[in-house]
C-alpha cells in the first residue's frame, strides 16, 4: 500500500535531489565589536550565495573586503555602519570590492579610500547588478566606480556623495563605466573634488529627483558628464554650480564620443542654478546627436545651450532673483 510522505519526507527528498532552491539556503551573518565576527572583511571570506550580512552601527577602521558571492546584501543595522579606511583597502582598488553579481549594499558609509594610483573608491563594482541604498561616500578618491558590463544595471538611490575625489580631475563623486543601465535618484552629491559630481557611460541613464550642488565653496567640474551618450533623462532635479566651479559647463552630453545605439537626451523639470562668475553653461550636446529636449525648466544665471537642442516652456531668471531660501550653504 502506498502512503503519502510526510513534509519531512518531502523536504529530505527535495534536499536529496538538489532541488532546493538557492534562497532556501540563505544565512544571516552579524557583524560587530561584540559578535563572533567582528569584522566585514571576515565575513566576506565566509559568505555564501544569497546571505544577508549584518554590520550592527559604529565605527570600523582599517578593514577592506572583497565580496565573492552572488546575491548578497549587505546592510548597516541599528543605524549606519562606517567603513573608515584608515590606508586599508581592497586589491589596491577599495574599501569594498564588489566582484559577485545582483548585490544590494545599505546604510553603510565609506571613508577615506587612498591608493598610491589616486583612483581608490568606497565601492569598486565588478560583478553584474548593484543596487545602492542610505549609504554615504565621503572623502574618497572615487565614491563609487563601477566597471565596464553591458549587461549590467547600477541602482543608487537615497544617498549622498561628499567631497569624493583626488583632485586631479580624474576621480570623481560618482563614476559609472560602459553599463545598461545606470539610475540616481533622491540622492545628494556635492562638493566633489575638481572631478564631476555625476559620471556615466551607461547606454541609458535615469538621473531623477536628486540635489546636485556645489555649495558657496565648491571646486567641481561638470555637474552631470555622460560622455558616451546613450538614451538619458535628466528630471526633477536641482542642480547648482558654485562660484569656484572648476568648468562652466553645467551638463555635458557626449562630449568625448557617442558609443551606444540610441543617443537622445531629455532634459525637464530642472532647477538649474548657477552663481560662477567666469562664464557659464547649462547644457553641451554633441552635435552628432538627436536633438536634446529641453523642456519645464526653471534656469538661474544663465541662459547658454549649445549643440543641438529643442526648448519648451524654461523660464529664465536673473542671479538676482534667486531666493534667499534657494541659496547653497558652505
Amino acid at each position: 500500500m502506498n502512503r503519502p510522505l510526510s513534509a519531512c519526507a518531502v523536504l529530505a527528498s527535495i534536499l536529496l535531489t538538489g532541488l532546493m532552491p538557492a534562497w532556501a539556503f540563505a544565512r544571516t551573518i552579524q557583524v560587530g565589536d561584540e559578535r563572533l565576527i567582528r569584522l566585514p572583511s571576515q565575513a566576506a571570506r565566509i559568505a555564501q550565495d544569497n546571505d544577508i550580512i549584518e554590520i550592527d552601527a559604529g565605527k570600523y577602521r582599517g578593514d577592506a573586503a572583497v565580496w565573492r558571492a552572488n546575491g548578497l546584501t549587505l546592510r548597516g543595522v541599528q543605524g549606519m555602519a562606517h567603513l573608515y579606511s584608515a590606508g586599508a583597502s581592497a586589491e589596491g582598488k577599495a574599501i569594498w570590492v564588489i566582484k559577485g553579481n545582483d548585490t544590494t549594499i545599505e546604510n553603510i558609509g565609506f571613508h577615506d579610500a587612498q591608493v598610491p594610483a589616486r583612483n581608490a573608491a568606497g565601492i569598486r563594482q565588478e560583478g553584474r547588478n548593484l543596487n545602492v541604498r542610505h549609504c554615504l561616500f565621503k572623502d574618497n578618491e572615487n565614491g563609487i566606480l563601477a566597471g565596464a558590463n553591458k549587461d549590467s544595471e547600477v541602482l543608487v538611490e537615497h544617498s549622498e556623495f561628499d567631497h569624493n575625489g583626488h583632485g586631479d580631475g580624474q576621480s570623481h563623486n560618482i563614476y559609472i563605466g560602459a553599463i545598461r543601465r545606470f539610475t540616481l535618484r533622491e540622492s545628494y552629491s556635492h562638493h566633489a573634488r575638481v572631478g564631476h559630481l555625476v559620471k556615466s557611460r551607461a547606454a541609458e541613464n535615469l538621473i531623477l529627483n536628486n540635489h546636485l550642488a556645489d555649495g558657496s565653496s565648491g571646486h567641481s567640474s561638470y555637474l552631470i558628464d555622460l560622455p558616451s551618450g546613450g538614451a538619458s533623462e535628466i528630471r526633477g532635479n536641482r542642480i547648482q554650480q558654485g562660484a569656484m566651479a572648476e568648468n562652466a559647463t553645467m551638463v555635458s552630453y557626449g562630449a568625448e564620443k557617442l558609443l551606444h545605439e540610441h543617443n537622445a537626451l531629455r532634459v525637464e523639470s530642472n532647477t538649474f542654478i548657477n552663481e560662477r562668475q567666469a562664464g557659464c553653461r547649462l547644457l553641451f550636446v554633441n552635435p552628432d546627436a538627436e536633438p536634446a529636449i529641453v523642456a519645464n525648466n526653471r534656469f538661474i544665471g544663465c541662459a547658454r545651450m549649445d549643440g543641438p537642442i529643442k526648448t519648451q516652456n524654461n523660464l529664465f531668471m536673473e542671479r538676482s532673483a534667486l531666493p534667499a531660501s534657494e541659496r547653497e550653504p558652505e
